[in-house]
């Protein structure tokens, strides 16, 4: 979705409402596209003092394998997406505190998509606690417990004899 800044960045328009929802369908992890439902984008864009500042969140569903147990599971998001926009900046520097649209016009879709990938954790659980499985049996330890006896390092057998 693009969305016109120009009346923002002019002063007629003091504020533009966001709300709608995009598929990121071509998102692919592991061979997959974990993203079981269209992102759904609720904020504003508004003028604050003559700087146009996008506040918005983003939230979606993410269904996907736990790294821990292997279990299928979904987890809800909600990333915030919080920029400055600017049409250009004085200073030829490269800024990464501002988003510059020259043209006037957002590609917001893109810039949430950014802001979802880079918020998202490296790892994915199904909860926090998860246990994860058992690496003698492969028992899923969230399910179940096991009577497994951890192996212990070989470099370290010579000490255990001397607890005995």
């Amino acid at each position: 979705m693009f969305v016109d800044l120009e009346g923002l960045f002019s002063g007629s328009v003091e504020s533009v409402e966001i709300d709608y929802s995009f598929p990121l369908s071509d998102a692919r992890k592991s061979g997959e596209n974990p993203f079981s439902s269209p992102v759904k984008v609720e904020g504003e864009i508004f003028n604050h003092a003559g700087l146009v500042e996008l506040d918005a969140d983003a939230c979606f569903s993410y269904t996907a394998m736990c790294d821990r147990c292997c279990e299928l599971s979904t987890v809800e998001y909600v990333v915030p997406v919080i920029h400055s926009i600017v049409s250009h900046l004085e200073n030829e520097e490269d800024d990464d505190e501002y988003i510059v649209v020259p043209d006037k016009k957002l590609d917001l879709d893109a810039l949430v998509a950014e802001d979802i990938f880079l918020d998202l954790p490296p790892v994915h659980l199904c909860k926090d606690d998860c246990k994860g499985i058992c690496p003698v049996c492969g028992v899923n330890l969230n399910e179940a417990s096991c009577d497994c006896k951890k192996p212990i390092d070989p470099r370290l057998e010579d000490l255990l004899s001397l607890m005995d």
